[in-house]
């Protein structure tokens, strides 16, 4: 069964292209390839390995047997030994150059971090843009009258500026945990058999720098084969983002209930049945991805148990769960910066 975000009729409301790219099929493989042709040369830069610029260029350059990939992976439970296997076929007398020293979850790894770096660098562009959006609502509506509402009952007259400042002041916090958490999430992985980079020798710390600085990724002291809270720390700012943008999406729909009417929307969705009805699709999808992502975060940090050095299963389950989080996270800030697009009128007109 087709998922929501790839789903021909429900990815017009849930899909987010920009988005699935940084985690498609395609990008996964261009991380592993750039890991693998970067670990070439990084070996011969170390004297690990001759030919190493020829096996760089070969990997660089080469197409791939997909239906072989999906069978080695079916037989291997991972995919990089089939694809050594080709890369070490295109590399011909070079490929004494090619994965020398370094395991699956190395390539796998590194090409994850890849794609939460790029996803990173995507939200906190879209926090840019939302906190622009709210702003203008701000200045537009912001002194106007409201009811303020607690526990869902009337309380005291507030302002509409009031009612926006929690979906604005958590953006600059989300945006500032991104900066400080990237070097923790931004990571290499080079860790060889055991993650103690013992095949690459006295060499290891230089292989790994010089990787490090060709893909632009942090250079930790050690593998995090089995240390995976960088990877939860990524979902959990997603699941802080998508909660925040729960919140609007939630405020929004209450304010537009009819009796209420304390916000006037354009581009509601409208009922099969009932045509006076403009249904607020975009703050209810607000709250269905913060709730989606926040079910989803369990899932990651049951992944944090790892056994001994590697493990397959939790490693696996990682692979299930960031991609639709990051899908969530980035339509949901798209959403939101169209819904406030939307709002042609909050509070009472003075």
């Amino acid at each position: 069964m087709t998922d929501v975000f790839d789903h021909p009729w429900l990815g017009g409301l849930f899909a987010d292209p920009d988005m699935a790219a940084l985690w498609s099929p395609d990008a996964q493989l261009a991380g592993m390839r750039a890991f693998e042709a970067a670990f070439s040369r990084a070996l011969g830069r170390a004297g690990l390995a001759d030919r190493a610029e020829e096996a760089a260029r070969a990997i660089e350059g080469m197409g791939f047997d997909m239906d072989d990939l999906r069978a080695g992976t079916a037989q291997d439970g991972v995919v990089v030994p089939r694809l050594v296997r080709q890369m070490k076929a295109q590399a011909g007398d070079a490929a004494g150059a090619v994965h020398k020293g370094a395991t699956s979850q190395d390539v796998i790894d590194t090409a994850t971090a890849l794609a939460m770096r790029d996803t990173l660098a995507l939200v906190d562009r879209r926090l840019a843009d939302l906190t622009a959006a709210l702003e203008g609502l701000a200045a537009r509506f912001g002194a106007r009258p409201l009811m303020g509402r607690t526990r869902m009952q009337a309380a005291t007259e507030i302002t509409v500026a009031d009612r926006i400042a929690p979906w604005l002041l958590p953006l600059a916090d989300h945006r500032a945990r991104i900066a400080q958490a990237r070097p923790r999430i931004a990571r290499l992985q080079l860790g060889g058999a055991s993650g103690d980079r013992a095949d690459l020798g006295a060499k290891a710390d230089a292989v790994a720098a010089d990787m490090a600085a060709a893909l632009r990724l942090e250079n930790p002291a050690r593998a995090w084969h089995a240390m995976r809270d960088g990877v939860a720390e990524f979902a959990g700012l997603l699941s802080l983002v998508t909660g925040t943008l729960g919140k609007m999406g939630q405020d929004v729909a209450l304010m537009a209930q009819q009796g209420i009417a304390e916000i006037e929307l354009s581009g509601g969705g409208t009922s099969s049945a009932m045509a006076h009805k403009q249904n607020p699709v975009l703050a209810e999808l607000l709250v269905t991805l913060a709730r989606f992502n926040a079910g989803q975060l369990a899932l990651i940090h049951q992944a944090l148990v790892h056994e001994q050095e590697r493990s397959g299963a939790a490693w696996a389950l990682e692979w299930m769960v960031l991609p639709p989080m990051a899908q969530a996270t980035g339509r949901a800030l798209a959403a939101a910066v169209t819904l406030a697009g939307q709002v042609r009128r909050i509070g009472t007109p003075e």
